[in-house]
């Protein structure tokens, strides 16, 4: 993903999730995709779906079972 693509990614997260300590940042060696951080801690990772003309993106979050405790 290009940084504008990104930066405007990030900007539409802080303002959901409503904190400006959203970090997101493009991937070595990938071109769709990137990474999502909170404070420096990995959250996940945001996927561009290009399809048909029209472009979506995908937020996939891991939650350990542990982290619920």
């Amino acid at each position: 993903m290009d940084r504008i693509t990104i930066s405007k990614i990030q900007n539409y997260l802080r303002k959901s999730l409503e904190s400006k300590h959203i970090k997101v940042e493009g991937r070595e060696n990938k071109v769709d995709s990137a990474d999502v951080t909170h404070n420096g801690e990995f959250l996940g990772v945001v996927f561009e779906d290009k399809e048909d003309g029209d472009t979506c993106y995908h937020f996939n979050m891991t939650i350990l079972d542990i982290d619920l405790k």
